[in-house]
């Protein structure tokens, strides 16, 4: 009666462009979520003093230094 064959190979197509797009569309924003910000030295420093790393005086001679370069 008819002839399909065009018609399958396009549909198969179509299927594939919107498992891709549905893909795309749910990956992007996890992705998004993981924007990474840089670390300031400051903040670096503050960490090292709390895992106890460094002590108090190097904390504030350090915080200092840094605080100068501003």
């Amino acid at each position: 009666m008819h002839n399909y064959d065009g018609f399958f190979g396009m549909h198969l197509i179509w299927w594939f462009i919107w498992i891709v797009f549905l893909i795309w569309v749910f990956m992007i924003p996890t992705q998004w979520g993981k924007k990474t910000r840089r670390e300031e030295p400051l903040d670096i420093l503050r960490k090292r003093f709390a895992r106890g790393e460094i002590s108090k005086e190097q904390f504030e001679e350090q915080k200092k230094l840094l605080e100068s370069d501003k």
